[in-house]
């Protein structure tokens, strides 16, 4: 993979992929989700975060990714990576499979490509303001673009804590869990998402798109 950095282009390839879920920082509104979400038949966490190993060959930067059925869709959130030593920060959507999320979630996540945007920041240059990013995203909807998710990092457990209890290694990636859906989760054609520093002005940004494979059986 190749991102854009402040020092220049910088090229890896992450041999751990972390996805981290139930990272709310309202623990009420996490159990009460999981309560919503076990009436439907979705399987309770055994911990709270927990954290999903995934392939790290699932991380993509293509601008489309293939899909198993009509029930995926993407969510926005914090991406971390550490090589050589240094922590960087940027964008991904850890896309998932919605019907398959009712067997099992660990399997949702692990059977769908995750998009990662080709800017990286400097984590240590934007910790001591994290709360204050804003992560938003949209979704293709009756021929336009409508916003999907929006809220700061505040509504996320600081990403420090996600670190040390993920025991984020040298060449690990980590996708930080995300924020509620406007008006519930859904599939969409199309995907954008935003990673914005008020305090800088800068923001990082990517779309893809989605193919859709039929189930055969």
């Amino acid at each position: 993979m190749k991102f854009q950095t402040s020092s220049g282009v910088l090229s890896c390839t992450p041999d751990r992929l972390i996805v981290a879920g139930w990272t709310g920082r309202d623990r009420s509104a996490v159990d009460h989700h999981v309560a919503e979400l076990a009436a439907l038949g979705v399987p309770a966490p055994s911990t709270v975060p927990l954290y999903y190993e995934c392939a790290p060959a699932l991380l993509t930067q293509e601008s489309e990714i293939q899909v198993l059925g009509s029930e995926t869709s993407g969510e926005a959130e914090p991406f971390l990576l550490k090589i050589n030593g240094q922590i960087w920060l940027g964008l991904a959507s850890d896309h998932t499979d919605r019907a398959l999320e009712a067997h099992s979630v660990a399997a949702s996540k692990q059977i769908c490509a995750k998009p990662v945007a080709e800017t990286l920041w400097r984590f240590d240059e934007v910790e001591p303001h994290l709360d204050d990013l804003v992560l938003r995203s949209w979704i293709e909807e009756d021929g336009g673009w409508t916003l999907y998710q929006e809220g700061t990092f505040a509504s996320i457990l600081p990403l420090d804590h996600l670190i040390k209890g993920s025991e984020f290694a040298e060449g690990s990636a980590m996708l930080c869990g995300t924020l509620p859906a406007i008006g519930g989760i859904r599939p969409s054609p199309s995907f954008r998402m935003s990673l914005t520093d008020p305090k800088s002005g800068l923001s990082i940004d990517w779309r893809y798109r989605t193919t859709t494979l039929r189930v055969i059986s």
